[in-house]
C-alpha cells in the first residue's frame, strides 16, 4: 500500500531538515510511520493477513533502528520527531 503522493509530500515538507530533504532519518522515520499507521489499520480489518504482518513488524524494527541511530547522533533532534510523532519513548 503505497502512501498517497500529497501526504507523502507534507510529511516530506514537515520533517525536512533542509530544502530537498528526502533521506534524514526524520524523514524516513515519518514516512515509516505513516506505512505503519496505515498498515495497522488495515490488520485490524483483515486479521488473518500474515503476509502483511510481517511487513509491519519489518516496517517498525526500520523506524526503531532510524531512532536509534537518530538518539545516538543528535539528542535533540531525536526528541523533536518522538514529538512530533507521537510516539512513546
Amino acid at each position: 500500500m503505497p502512501l498517497d503522493p500529497k501526504i507523502k509530500q507534507n510529511i516530506i515538507d514537515q520533517f525536512a531538515t533542509h530544502k530537498g530533504d528526502t533521506g534524514s532519518p526524520e524523514v524516513q522515520a515519518a514516512l515509516l510511520s505513516e506505512a505503519i499507521k496505515n498498515l495497522t489499520t488495515h490488520l485490524k480489518e483483515h486479521t488473518h493477513d500474515i503476509h502483511s504482518r510481517r511487513g509491519l513488524l519489518s516496517m517498525v524494527n526500520k523506524r526503531r533502528r532510524l531512532l536509534q541511530y537518530l538518539l545516538k547522533k543528535d539528542n535533540d533532534r531525536y526528541k523533536g520527531v518522538i514529538d512530533k510523532l507521537g510516539l512513546s519513548r
